[in-house]
């Protein structure tokens, strides 16, 4: 198991090294300049001073290579948004803002869509599985700001039970959670009732009940695990898109979290940051992929990592 980890491990970092070069080509290959002031000239030698200033007045492959020296001892240089600060701070400040919503988000949409796919799974074709199929159904085509838009219309403007915006205090995550958990919520009901009814028509099923074992028996120790298996191949890989936030409902509920930077280094070129993110992301995902691996030989002993 050990060679096998420090093996994905390293597989990981010649991914990481690839990414970095895509990534980095793809921002130099846009044109534009990520310092211009809208219709506004800027004098060529103030250009000047700026390529030299952060380095783009050398071949790019130099640019690349000292980018990823300083990124290696853990300077991914300043972001153009915020001079101020560098890249380093700003996810540092910004990023657990957004993790808490995100595990918020999963604490809450996980267990309960394993609970209501669960109830569907066992009451297949009747109301019960109905009703949960539409609550699901609705989870996944509603977008979560039309969601936010509904929670603070209710709960913020018309009752007045929590703030419609802000942060700083625990009444401050409860909409944003509740809007934010909707989707993934559905999504994982939704897949825990097809995994449960594919497995509950299997022939060891059929063995099991056939022995006389009770459905609660059947459920939990024939279904549940070799059900986990698909259902964690899916989910699991979710839990990166749910913890680098939703640009929608931080924007929606003024949360200063990582989120809006997706979009914002995006629009106005700001290479550090796109290259930080790019990176982080590639990072979750990838050791994100390392624990399912793992996660499949703790549930099928017959699963074996060679």
């Amino acid at each position: 198991m050990a060679r096998y980890i420090l093996g994905r491990i390293g597989g990981l970092a010649f991914v990481l090294v690839a990414v970095s070069i895509v990534t980095f080509a793809l921002t130099r290959a846009v044109p534009g300049d990520p310092f211009a002031s809208g219709e506004r000239q800027v004098p060529a030698a103030t250009q000047a001073a700026r390529a030299a200033k952060y380095g783009f007045d050398k071949p790019l492959w130099r640019q690349y290579l000292n980018y990823m020296g300083s990124a290696l001892h853990g300077d991914f240089g300043v972001p153009f948004q915020s001079p101020t600060r560098t890249v380093t701070q700003l996810i540092a400040d910004t990023w657990p803002v957004t993790i808490k919503i995100g595990l918020g988000a999963i604490l809450i949409a996980y267990p309960l869509g394993i609970l209501l796919g669960t109830i569907a799974a066992t009451h297949r074709n009747g109301p019960i599985d109905y009703a949960v199929t539409f609550v699901a159904s609705l989870g996944l085509v509603l977008p979560n700001f039309v969601v936010a838009t509904w929670l603070i219309l209710l709960f913020a403007v018309r009752l007045g039970w929590f703030p419609s915006g802000g942060w700083g205090t625990p009444q401050h995550l409860v909409l944003p959670i509740l809007a934010y958990s909707l989707g993934p919520m559905a999504l994982v009901a939704r897949y825990v009732r097809t995994c449960l009814v594919d497995t509950l028509d299997a022939d060891f099923v059929r063995t099991a009940r056939a022995k006389g074992l009770s459905d609660r028996r059947v459920l939990s120790g024939h279904v549940a695990r070799n059900a986990l298996i698909p259902f964690i191949t899916v989910m699991l890989p979710e839990i990166p898109n749910i913890l680098t936030g939703s640009i929608f409902i931080e924007q929606m509920f003024r949360i200063p979290g990582l989120g809006r930077f997706f979009v914002t280094s995006t629009f106005t070129r700001d290479y550090p940051m796109i290259m930080a993110l790019v990176l982080l992301v590639a990072v979750v995902w990838g050791f994100t992929y390392l624990l399912t691996d793992i996660l499949y030989t703790m549930l099928d002993p017959r699963i074996r990592l060679r």
